[in-house]
């Protein structure tokens, strides 16, 4: 099976819900334009991410209704990285919606990064979010937690083809998306599509650098700075054929892994 993602790389409007609103709508028909069948936005693209205590406030606007007025009236299906305030708690989300509207998943980040993550969000406590769409297993991972190799390994495992990554990264760490994004793929024999953000937020730089890379590690499209919608088609033969020609999945020891095994010395 195939399917045409699309990533936006952008600066958006922090702290203006509204012309988010706008900017996705555009980037929607664009996709569609071009034979996209799913969109994928940055991290908390919808309200911006480095605007502290005020991401309380427009957390608790109707975000979701309007993300799925819009998928539903361009005909898209959607990746949105929005904030979810739920009893007094506020959570780094991303929600997938069909091209009807419709609610298939959602994910909340589950390692936060720094003070700014840790001063305002409650982590998530599922390790690994997957959904089904048009014969392709997505998995959903938020920025930080694409640096622990368990997590991208756990949506292998889960049978994912690809994983997608809604980034707020920022200076200096270019490093992550040149260099780890293909690493990650290579040793999961996965599709990669990494989308952040781009310019400057608040104190913030982001390092731009969207990509979306085969199990191969080849990366099949890229932008360093500006704003732009990266393009590419998830195979699943492709996976599986990367998976006969480069086993590790297979070759894994897990009965070696366990941390509670007592550690041999010599």
């Amino acid at each position: 099976m195939k399917l045409s993602i699309a990533g936006l790389q952008t600066a958006g409007s922090p702290g203006n819900v509204a012309s988010n609103l706008g900017e996705l709508r555009a980037a929607a028909r664009t996709t569609k334009a071009g034979g996209g069948e799913l969109l994928i936005t940055p991290e908390l693209f919808l309200t911006g991410y480095n605007l502290g205590d005020k991401l309380f406030d427009l957390a608790k606007l109707d975000l979701l209704i309007k993300v799925q007025e819009i998928a539903r009236e361009e005909g898209l299906a959607m990746i949105v990285g929005l904030p979810e305030y739920e009893e007094d708690r506020l959570y780094n989300s991303v929600v997938f919606l069909d091209e009807g509207g419709a609610v298939l998943g959602h994910y909340r980040k589950t390692h936060l990064f720094g003070s700014l993550d840790r001063e305002l969000f409650t982590r998530g406590e599922q390790l690994v979010s997957t959904v089904d769409y048009r014969g392709v297993r997505l998995a959903m991972l938020i920025c930080y937690d694409v640096e622990f190799p368990e997590t991208v390994r756990a949506a292998a495992l889960a049978g994912a083809h690809a994983v997608i990554v809604a980034t707020a990264q920022m200076t200096p760490f270019k490093f992550i998306a040149e260099q780890l994004i293909p690493v990650r793929a290579w040793e999961n024999q996965i599709y990669m599509a990494y989308v952040n953000h781009d310019g400057e937020e608040g104190d913030l730089a982001y390092v731009g650098r969207s990509s979306i890379v085969d199990p191969y590690a080849r990366v099949l499209d890229s932008i360093v700075h500006g704003t732009r919608i990266l393009t590419a088609v998830i195979d699943t033969e492709i996976v599986d054929q990367a998976r006969l020609r480069n086993p590790y999945l297979n070759d894994r020891r897990p009965d070696l892994y366990d941390p509670s095994a007592s550690a041999q010395t010599v």
